[in-house]
């Protein structure tokens, strides 16, 4: 049982086996590999949006940026945009982009931009990434090198192809074993871990490690090890969603930003890819039924796309939460199995490639050294789903809006004691790295900053110094210098396509 670990099997496909798949075999060539997928059982495949962490991961398996882009009809994605968030007005608008505030004390930053004579809102005085949303604009040029940008980039994707895209790479190119069959028993090692899955086909599997990818259905962390789910839905009370992908018109913009316009008992996303949009409708079944919620989402669509025809639309129930462990045994929890909170700021993918640069990095040699990593993987990322909790959480509880709903996302008996700790301190100075101390955070100080001033919170007193107002001058100027050189999203994808051999009649296929 102490032996070295060589044997890995990933049970599950979609995003989280087949990412899980590729970043262990990248890592570590020496490693056998292989991926247990149900051929009949659907992935979720809503997940559209990434964060900037995905450019070295795709660069860490070998997948070049033109080829992931043609193969998943993705876009750029510079940050969120937040529409009526703060009160409902007409005006109501504000953004978290991707680029940080100019390297200095944010309270200097915020002591110029409070007493400059510009009417900015905060991130587009912090940043001139606001500006190139604005414009539909991509944040590189295609001369450039792969994963580098004028601006910092993530993705937006269609989820299903992404995974394609992933399998294949792992398999004709990286070797992992792909097995379609289904997992019908698990056999314990007699030690709290796993000796083996049984499958319909192919028998037992052994392995010394293995990965359950296998999303809310969580068989091996859940139903086999009875791994306790922590309930998170007294803090994020959102718990259904509906989908709806809506085809776009040859040659129209793509946004360069998710956007997240809140409704009476919800928010609706809105993500645009070359061939489509992704538009969902996510809300709180308790303010909000489900012929409400379709009304909501098919209002939306009919005034953004006029002349969109009509979609049909999927419905999802989800379970706002997390395992109390991570690592249990010989097996860890990637993707849903680990945990799931809605949608808003993208986190899924994300805590999915933290999960495997932590398993790949500090990979254990040996199962008698498991349980020490274990337990430094479970603090890390309990750690990390409470920050993604309160982080969501301070979007709501800034909100001023009057609705049933909004005054319940306020109400103090729901807000995490730690969050609320945090807006006491806030009050007197700015988010800092003091505050977020771990070295990969997933919402950074900076992050916090621009929730915060966007949704007018007021800012601590400070001192403008020249060094900041000159900071926030030459962002203007950026922002110029910006517009003028780079191309639109559109006029970027199209080439690439047409480059690819993909071109409008294939984009409309889809």
């Amino acid at each position: 049982m102490n032996g070295m670990v060589g044997r890995v099997v990933i049970v599950g496909g979609g995003t989280a086996g087949w990412l899980s798949a590729c970043s262990l075999a990248a890592a570590r060539p020496d490693l056998s590999v292989t991926l247990i997928e149900a051929p009949d059982i659907p992935t979720i495949g809503v997940g559209e949006g990434t964060w900037p962490t995905m450019r070295a991961t795709l660069a860490a398996i070998g997948i070049g940026e033109a080829e992931f882009l043609a193969a998943c009809d993705a876009s750029f994605k510079q940050g969120s945009r937040f529409d009526g968030w703060v009160n409902g007005a007409p005006n109501d608008r504000y953004f978290h982009p991707f680029t940080s505030p100019p390297g200095m004390p944010a309270r200097a930053l915020l002591a110029a931009w409070r007493d400059g004579p510009s009417e900015l809102p905060f991130a587009a005085a912090m940043t001139p990434q606001v500006h190139v949303c604005e414009r539909d604009l991509a944040p590189r040029q295609r001369a450039m090198p792969d994963y580098q940008g004028a601006a910092n980039y993530a993705y937006h994707l269609d989820a299903g192809k992404f995974a394609a895209l992933l399998a294949r790479h792992a398999v004709q190119r990286l070797g992992v074993n792909h097995l379609a069959d289904h997992v019908v028993d698990v056999r314990a090692d007699g030690q709290g871990g796993i000796a083996a899955v049984v499958t319909r086909e192919n028998g037992e599997i052994a392995a010394d490690l293995f990965l359950d990818c296998t999303g809310h259905a969580a068989l091996l962390i859940g139903r086999h090890l009875d791994v306790q789910w922590i309930d998170r839905g007294d803090a994020l009370i959102n718990d259904r969603a509906l989908a709806a992908q809506v085809p776009v018109s040859p040659g129209s913009p793509i946004a360069s930003q998710t956007v997240a316009t809140a409704h009476a008992a919800g928010w609706i996303w809105d993500i645009g890819l070359p061939a489509r949009r992704g538009i969902g409708c996510v809300y709180a079944s308790r303010f909000m039924d489900d012929e409400a919620a379709e009304t909501v989402l098919r209002s939306y669509i009919a005034t953004a796309l006029p002349d969109a025809p009509d979609v049909p639309i999927r419905k999802l129930s989800f379970p706002t939460g997390h395992r109390a462990r991570f690592w249990q045994g010989n097996c860890v929890a990637v993707g849903l199995s680990a945990g799931f909170i809605e949608p808003l700021e993208s986190s899924a993918i994300v805590l999915i490639e933290l999960s495997l640069r932590a398993l790949t990095e500090n990979f254990p040699a040996s199962r008698a050294a498991m349980p020490i990593h274990a337990g430094r993987f479970n603090a890390l990322f309990r750690y990390r789903w409470d920050r993604v909790v309160e982080f969501l959480k301070l979007h709501y509880v800034l909100s001023r809006r009057d609705e049933p709903y909004w005054r319940a996302q306020r109400d103090p008996a729901h807000v995490p004691q730690g969050l609320a700790d945090m807006l006491a301190l806030w009050r007197d100075q700015p988010p800092s790295t003091w505050d977020f101390p771990q070295a990969e955070e997933i919402f950074s100080a900076e992050s916090h900053q621009y929730i915060l001033y966007g949704m007018g919170h007021p800012a601590p007193d400070g001192h403008a110094t020249e060094r900041a107002r000159a900071a926030l001058a030459a962002n203007g100027q950026r922002a110029r210098t910006l517009a003028a050189a780079l191309p639109t999203n559109r006029a970027y994808l199209d080439a690439l396509l047409a480059e690819d051999g993909a071109g409008p009649a294939h984009m409309e296929g889809h």
